[in-house]
């Protein structure tokens, strides 16, 4: 969630200066983090694992705001990572 909130900071600062409201997507990201890597990614999945997984899957994700998805990702790992209720208590019901 910290990484969603400082991408969306950095787009608002953005924002202000430009006074143009653009969202740093997550291809733009990951392009920026892995460099050469990135440019590879598109050939990698299509050799490997399947050519439509690559064109219409995976570009229309990577064209997604990175905070977005960023935010939403930290969102569902704290929901896995939450306590158990626990089990035991009065019953109410009868």
């Amino acid at each position: 969630m910290a990484a969603g909130f400082v991408v969306l900071v950095i787009d608002g600062a953005r924002a202000i200066a430009n006074a143009l409201l653009r969202f740093t997507s997550l291809g733009d990201l990951l392009a920026a983090i892995a460099h050469d890597r990135y440019q590879l990614l598109g050939p990698a999945v299509e050799r490997n694992l399947h050519p439509l997984l690559w064109d219409p899957v995976l570009l229309c994700v990577l064209q997604a705001p990175a905070s977005l998805v960023a935010l939403a990702l930290g969102f569902v790992l704290l929901w896995l990572g939450r306590a158990p209720e626990p089990r035991i208590g009065i019953v109410t019901r009868r």
